[in-house]
C-alpha cells in the first residue's frame, strides 16, 4: 500500500470531517480544535460542509462539556473541544463525575459517548498555565477511555474509534505534533483502542512512550544505533485501555525498560506502566526500570528553564546508556 505524508493536524481534521460525513449523530463543540497557530484555519472545511453540527460557544469548559455529556446521553456522538490542556480543570466534574461514571451510575441504562479533545504539553513560553498534560490525573477516573495518538495515521485511526465508541473518551494532542508531518497510508483507517505499536525493533532495551516523546525516543534510537545500541520503542497509543501485553513482550525480549513522559513523575503515566511492568513481569527485567520525565515543579516561563526540566533525546539516550549498565 501507497504511503504519503500528512502533517497532524491535517490528520485530526480528516478525521472530524469523515466522522461528520458517515455518522449524522456527530457534533463538534468547540472551535479551537487546533488552537489559534497556523493550522487553526484547516478547520474551517468542517464549518462550511457542516454549517449545522459544527459549534463554536463562548468560553465556558464546564459549559461546553455539560452540554456534550447531556447530548451523548441522549443518543447524540458530540466531540467536545477544551482547548488547552490546563483549562480541562474548569471541566474536571463534567468528565469524572458525569461521563466517566454515567453507565454504572444509571446500571447501564445510560451511556455518554462523547469525546473530548484537548492540546497538552510543553509548547514554548506557555508557562505554568498552558502547560499542563492533564491525562495522567485523568487516567485515575475509571469509565474513561484515554488515548494519546503520536502521528498522522494514529490520530485519524484514534479518533475515528473514539467517535464510534459506546464510552467516554479524552484524545490528547501534543501542541508540537500539530505541524509535524508523518507517513499516513493511502487509505487511513480507525485504529482499535488498546493495541500498541511498535515503533522501532531493537534487542536491548525497551522504551515506551506515547504522543510527542515517541518522536523524541525515536531520535535518542537513532543516535544509539550508532553507537551499536538498538532500542525498541513501544508507543502505546491510548492508555485506557493499555496494551499491557505488548510492552511486557518487549521486555522479555530486551529484559531493559525505559519509560518517557512529559507528565510529572509522582502519579504520572510513566510510574504506572513501571509499576505495572515491576508488578507483572518483574522476571524478565536485568536492571531497574528507568523513568525519563518532568521533575515535580511547575513549568517556567523560561525557555532554558523549560527546556531544562523537559525529556528530550539526549535525557533519552543517556537514560537508555544507564539501564544498560546497570546491574
Amino acid at each position: 500500500m501507497s504511503e504519503t505524508r500528512q502533517s497532524y493536524a491535517a490528520a485530526l481534521v480528516d478525521a472530524l470531517h469523515d466522522g461528520l460525513r458517515t455518522d449524522p449523530r456527530v457534533s463538534i463543540i468547540g472551535g479551537y480544535v487546533l488552537g489559534l497557530g497556523p493550522q487553526r484555519t484547516l478547520t474551517d472545511r468542517l464549518k462550511q460542509d457542516f454549517p449545522d453540527r459544527v459549534f463554536d460557544p463562548p468560553t465556558s469548559e464546564a459549559g461546553n462539556a455539560a452540554v456534550g455529556v447531556g447530548a451523548a446521553m441522549a443518543g447524540m456522538r458530540p466531540f467536545v473541544d477544551l482547548g488547552t490542556g490546563s483549562f480541562s480543570y474548569l471541566a474536571w466534574s463534567q468528565i469524572t463525575n458525569e461521563a466517566a461514571v454515567a453507565h454504572y451510575m444509571t446500571n447501564g441504562r445510560l451511556s455518554a459517548p462523547v469525546t473530548f479533545h484537548l492540546l497538552h504539553g510543553v509548547r514554548g513560553g506557555g508557562a505554568a498555565q498552558h502547560s499542563q498534560s492533564p491525562h495522567a490525573m485523568l487516567w485515575n477516573a475509571p469509565g474513561l477511555e484515554i488515548a494519546a495518538p503520536s502521528t498522522a495515521a494514529d490520530v485519524y485511526g484514534l479518533i475515528r474509534t473514539a467517535l464510534a465508541s459506546p464510552n467516554p473518551t479524552l484524545v490528547v494532542s501534543h501542541a508540537k505534533l500539530l505541524g509535524m508531518e508523518t507517513a499516513v497510508p493511502e487509505r487511513k483507517s480507525p485504529i482499535p483502542f488498546g493495541r500498541a505499536d511498535i515503533k522501532r525493533r531493537g534487542r536491548d532495551a525497551t522504551v515506551v512512550a506515547t504522543s510527542l516523546m515517541v518522536h523524541y525516543c525515536l531520535a535518542a534510537a537513532e543516535a544509539l544505533s550508532k553507537e551499536g545500541i538498538e532500542v525498541e520503542v513501544v508507543d502505546p497509543r491510548t492508555l485506557v485501555p493499555l496494551d499491557e501485553k505488548t510492552i511486557l513482550d518487549s521486555v522479555s525480549r530486551t529484559g531493559r525498560l525505559v519509560v518517557v513522559d512529559e507528565c510529572p513523575l509522582r502519579g504520572g503515566i510513566a510510574s504506572e506502566i513501571a509499576a505495572t511492568v515491576a508488578e507483572r513481569g518483574f522476571r524478565y527485567l536485568k536492571a531497574p526500570i528507568v523513568r525519563v520525565t518532568r521533575p515535580d515543579v511547575p513549568v517556567p516561563y523560561s525557555l532554558p528553564l523549560e527546556n531544562f526540566i523537559t525529556p528530550d533525546p539526549e535525557k533519552i539516550a543517556a537514560a537508555v546508556r544507564c539501564v544498560l549498565t546497570a546491574r
